[in-house]
């Protein structure tokens, strides 16, 4: 960014870890005031200290979480801009091996929160320019083996993403969603390393020749909440090297 944009207020969920923990630094050190929630508060003691960044240790899926994480965010910093839905939950299983336990904790993590976070946003009266950020993934669109619920709940955010477009895009909020692939994280180290055939089925197959890092979505995620992106609105922006576009071997 060409300048600081210290006139915004961002929520930023999952962000004691991995891509959240990116987006909610990279937003501080373009001077944006960021409230960072996670569950995790060992997670969250990684912005102690940091400016920009206060914390609030919330589970996005409790009954009470829109309410709390607004809140806590007008009492720290003012009204929100901008929201990044990015918590969620991953290391799927195929359907079979899936029960409904498990299919429901991965809807309530990476869709639910999505819409209820998004719904306390949208009531709240406002004349101002706000954005949301929703982050899916390249599996939202794109079959993978063994990723039944969580393919089913990104493509719901997906779907929503476009929805609350056409419902809200009239009343100034931008909604738009970043569909990410392979991002090196502690979620995904594991795999990574010790997975010979999840290699051959991502990185293998990434033009780019790498995994993506936090940092490469928290850059996307800043341009689309910013005025660069004033007139983009309804769109799933994918930020995986390539991979989906050629599947490169």
């Amino acid at each position: 960014m060409s300048k600081p944009l210290t006139s915004h207020v961002a929520i930023v969920t999952g962000a004691g870890s991995g891509i959240g923990a990116g987006i909610a630094d990279h937003f501080a050190r373009n001077g944006v005031q960021v409230l960072a929630v996670d569950r995790n508060a060992d997670g969250l003691g990684r912005f102690d200290g940091q400016d920009g960044v206060r914390c609030h240790v919330c589970d996005v899926t409790a009954a009470d979480a829109p309410t709390s994480i607004f809140a806590r965010c007008r009492e720290l910093l003012g009204e929100p801009d901008w929201l990044i839905n990015n918590a969620g939950r991953g290391n799927a299983k195929a359907a079979h091996d899936t029960s409904d336990e498990e299919l429901d904790a991965y809807l309530a993590v990476n869709l639910k929160s999505v819409f209820r976070l998004s719904r306390e946003l949208v009531s709240a009266l406002s004349q101002r320019a706000r954005s949301i950020v929703n982050i899916a993934s390249v599996f939202g669109s794109v079959g993978f083996p063994g990723a039944a619920p969580y393919s089913a709940a990104k493509a719901g955010v997906i779907g929503l993403t476009r929805q609350m477009a056409a419902d809200y895009g009239a009343n100034n909020v931008r909604i738009n969603a970043i569909a990410p692939g392979l991002i090196a994280t502690p979620a995904t180290a594991d795999r990574m390393a010790n997975n010979p055939r999840y290699r051959m089925l991502t990185i293998d197959q990434i033009p780019a020749g790498r995994a993506g890092t936090p940092e490469d979505i928290a850059a996307v995620a800043l341009f689309l909440c910013s005025p660069a992106a004033s007139y983009i609105c309804g769109q799933v922006i994918t930020v995986d090297g390539g991979w989906t576009a050629t599947r490169f071997h």
